[in-house]
């Protein structure tokens, strides 16, 4: 599978480059001014979430004592969830990229943002190879995909339909799928108190599958499973947070 094509003009941090470019640019190469901006950006968000709902991330050197790249997946409970992972994850120095619904992008600024701070769209409901493309790319380069497999925001405990393409990402790049939860979110009111935990990288010489195709859809339950069982570690560790 060939990597999507280089920009083929130099980045510039606020006008003359498509979003494209940015999507399929290093992280590492963007433009000083608008990493700058975007590390204003992570921590203005980083202090106002945490005196909005004081949130903790357990386990985090998980996240940050491995320079692999990784393919990150989370369960979804509100908008909270990735300003979370984005803003942990790189005020610790590890470039992170949020796999995002194609949706928001008819929100012109929001799709501005989200090229800056590295996040690319995927098509939900169809096979789209120039996400899974940009994921391994970024992969191979060292950097973390973060995706949220369920899609969509989960309010209770119902059956989420998983979206398996993570599985295929990290396996064309040879990545570990690293599973993080989060509980507290679903309901957020001032002050009220957010967890996560962050879990071990799942390997690929991990899996009992030989096959490839059984490879990725051993992942893909192998993935999530480790996914809720955080979950259910961090409601037993602290009680009454839903």
């Amino acid at each position: 599978m060939s990597a999507p094509a280089a920009p083929s003009k130099p980045l510039r941090a606020f006008a003359g480059n498509t979003y494209d470019d940015y999507y399929d640019s290093a992280m590492a190469d963007f433009p000083l001014p608008g990493r700058l901006l975007a590390g204003f950006v992570v921590w203005l968000l980083w202090g106002l979430t945490k005196l909005l709902w004081p949130w903790r991330v357990e386990e985090a050197e998980l996240l940050f004592d491995d320079a692999r790249g990784r393919v990150v997946i989370m369960n979804h409970e509100s908008m909270l969830d990735p300003v979370i992972a984005v803003t942990t994850m790189l005020r610790a120095g590890v470039s992170v990229r949020t796999v995002y619904k194609g949706d928001f992008d008819r929100i012109r600024p929001a799709t501005w943002v989200f090229s800056r701070l590295g996040g690319f769209p995927v098509s939900r409901g169809s096979a789209d190879m120039k996400a899974v493309r940009r994921a391994r790319a970024s992969l191979m380069r060292g950097e973390c995909v973060l995706i949220y497999p369920e899609g969509t925001r989960v309010r209770d405990d119902a059956e989420a339909e998983v979206h398996g393409g993570y599985a295929l990402m990290a396996q064309l790049a040879k990545a570990p799928v690293q599973p993080v939860a989060l509980i507290g979110a679903r309901h957020l009111h001032f002050r009220k108190r957010v967890f996560a935990r962050v879990g071990e990288p799942i390997e690929w010489s991990e899996l009992s599958s030989s096959k490839r195709r059984e490879q990725a859809d051993e992942m893909e339950e192998r993935g999530m499973r480790r996914v809720y069982e955080l979950r259910d570690e961090l409601r037993a560790a602290h009680p009454g947070t839903e």
